[in-house]
């Protein structure tokens, strides 16, 4: 049996994003046991370069939800970036999350022949839907879940690979 463009996205999008709500979850924890104000994570970043935490939130749930679109050709919905508390990050997961677990997998049939634009600022890339998938929306949505943990572990949550994992299924 082949791996379907469906199964290959939506379920690692779900999982992950499930993971982001509980890494923010155990960082905002941390903040308040440590008597600080959890909200001063949200505006956290490893660099002067990169964006805070709020950003790396927002580029995961863009990146998900961009994705799926892409290969059904179904509207994402619009999520401005407005994002200040740890509630509103745990929305805007929980909003995508429901996004990609509505549609419906036969959405995704022939999305990985489709042809996918991606405008950037320096020029556009031209991708079939297998090729983005893999090479471009997979990478770069876990580049951001990834920074997000690696915000919260510099602010000193107690989190470690594990929770990065989530739940192994063997």
């Amino acid at each position: 049996m082949s791996l379907s463009m469906h199964r290959a996205s939506v379920p690692v999008f779900v999982r992950a994003l499930k993971v982001l709500a509980s890494l923010l979850e155990k960082g905002e924890a941390h903040a308040k046991a440590q008597g600080l104000d959890p909200d001063t994570y949200v505006a956290a970043r490893l660099a002067d370069d990169m964006l805070p935490l709020s950003g790396q939130v927002q580029r995961a749930s863009d990146a998900s939800k961009g994705a799926v679109s892409r290969l059904t050709g179904l509207e994402a919905p619009a999520m401005p970036d407005e994002e200040t508390t740890f509630a509103q990050l745990q929305k805007r997961v929980a909003d995508t999350l429901a996004y990609i677990e509505s549609v419906d997998p036969k959405a995704f049939e022939g999305a990985e022949d489709r042809v996918v634009e991606l405008k950037l600022p320096g020029g556009t890339l031209t991708f079939t839907g297998e090729d983005y998938l893999l090479g471009f929306a997979l990478p770069n949505f876990f580049f951001h879940v990834v920074t997000a943990y690696d915000v919260l572990r510099h602010k000193g949550a107690p989190i470690g690979k594990l929770d990065y994992l989530g739940p192994v299924q063997g």
